[in-house]
């Protein structure tokens, strides 16, 4: 059994978002969405490409990828972690999803933009490994922490995430802007070994999450009946979320505003490219200041929580996400777009923070099927996010532009705003 608020057990718990931020930031937000859609541009001469012999636009075609990522996620993770309990596999689950995703973000060195089906199959297997593995690291939060100290852990490690991930973006940026004295023939061959060196620092850093995390074995053979029992894991957790109106109502505000936040964070790159004229290395710039601000977001909003509550404080940054939709279907010039980039990157880093640490607040202390828990917040996520992103990319492509799908990803934080206003969480979570 693991040992709750032990500082060395904290530290290598936050030591996965460490390793496998640098995924969500350099191959997500940062680099590839912008190398996806020059590469893809050059090699089918404009932005409609051909993908298994249909003509689609290239944002729109990354938009339904990403979508349908995060789905064989929604479908897959409540049978694998209601198997991860029932077995007590939490870790084997995780490092099997994270052993995917690196290799595959490793993969994406061979995509050169006329192998689109390729690329695709890459960057949606790297999302499936990095989506996958968080089900189970988040269902190791409340093992490690006590309720008091959540906010703080989930904080921390969120922290760590954009710390390395600012760290590893600077060394792919180095690489970018000096191509010809690292020895790389261009930008594009630069940017190819980055995808490489992501896929590295993911898998090696992982190990000390791994060595130290431990599976609490039940003792239950893990065989095919094992699926059936993997179900009925489940089944008891939706009993329990279903009958807690405090439980439920705070994860349906979650998807709401989880469509937007999910969404523009994965597709702000196209954004700053296509509707205000961003270059590769500024975007670079912009997602650097992002994930520096998202640090002290993170923290800012987990000390707001402890003073006025969590409510309040997630509150108060789905106000912000909402300004900044509509901020955006306005935005003109490249310094406002930074200016914007900032406050995002500020509550950014603490909805996601908050949510975590909310929800892992409101799991019974008596049940031990955290990732059958975590599952259910992960299932609301991810479905969130394949709501949303499909969404953004069928507005892109009815009416042309990303500014209007800019602008309805504010009717999202609004609606998970006003649901959050019914949440009655207790004192201690409020």
């Amino acid at each position: 059994m693991l040992e709750k608020n032990n500082k060395r057990l904290i530290n290598a718990w936050a030591s996965y978002d460490w390793s496998n931020s640098v995924y969500n930031l350099i191959v997500t937000t940062a680099i590839f969405p912008i190398y996806y859609l020059s590469t893809t541009q050059e090699a089918f001469g404009g932005e409609m490409v051909r993908f298994f012999g249909m003509e689609i636009k290239n944002s729109v075609l990354y938009s339904y990828a990403i979508s349908f990522s995060f789905l064989v996620i929604v479908v897959l993770s409540p049978i694998l972690s209601g198997i991860a309990d029932y077995g007590g596999k939490k870790k084997q689950f995780m490092q099997f999803f994270t052993y995917m995703g690196s290799m595959a973000c490793i993969g994406l060195y061979f995509f050169r933009g006329e192998n689109i089906e390729y690329g695709i199959m890459c960057a949606v297997l790297a999302s499936i490994g990095f989506a996958g593995s968080l089900v189970f690291y988040n269902g190791f939060l409340p093992e490690v922490a006590t309720i008091d100290m959540m906010d703080k852990v989930s904080a921390k490690g969120f922290a760590m995430g954009y710390s390395g991930s600012v760290i590893l973006l600077g060394v792919n940026l180095a690489l970018f802007m000096n191509f010809d004295v690292f020895g790389f023939s261009n930008g594009s061959s630069a940017t190819q070994f980055g995808f490489i060196l992501v896929g590295i620092w993911w898998l090696g850093f992982s190990q000390i999450a791994f060595y130290y995390l431990k599976d609490r074995s039940t003792g239950n053979p893990i065989t095919f009946n094992t699926l059936g029992r993997g179900i009925k894991e489940l089944r008891k957790v939706l009993g329990v979320v279903g009958g807690s109106k405090v439980m439920s109502r705070f994860l349906s505000s979650f998807f709401m505003f989880s469509m937007g936040v999910q969404t523009v964070m994965l597709l702000a790159p196209l954004f700053g490219d296509k509707e205000i004229g961003m270059q590769a290395d500024e975007m670079i710039f912009v997602v650097l200041i992002l994930q520096v601000l998202a640090i002290g977001g993170a923290f800012l909003f987990a000390w707001i929580s402890t003073l006025r509550g969590n409510r309040f404080a997630i509150g108060l940054a789905l106000i912000v996400w909402i300004l900044i939709c509509i901020t955006g279907y306005f935005l003109k010039d490249k310094i406002t777009f930074y200016y914007l980039a900032a406050f995002l990157g500020f509550v950014m880093g603490g909805t996601q923070s908050l949510s975590r640490s909310t929800y892992s607040k409101l799991i019974p202390t008596e049940n031990k099927d955290t990732a059958s828990f975590f599952s259910f917040y992960d299932i609301t996520e991810k479905l969130a996010i394949v709501i949303g992103s499909f969404s953004y990319g069928l507005i892109d492509q009815i009416t042309g532009s990303m500014r209007n799908s800019m602008v309805f990803m504010s009717i999202f934080f609004i609606a998970g705003f006003i649901i959050l206003q019914f949440v009655n969480l207790k004192k201690s979570v409020a």
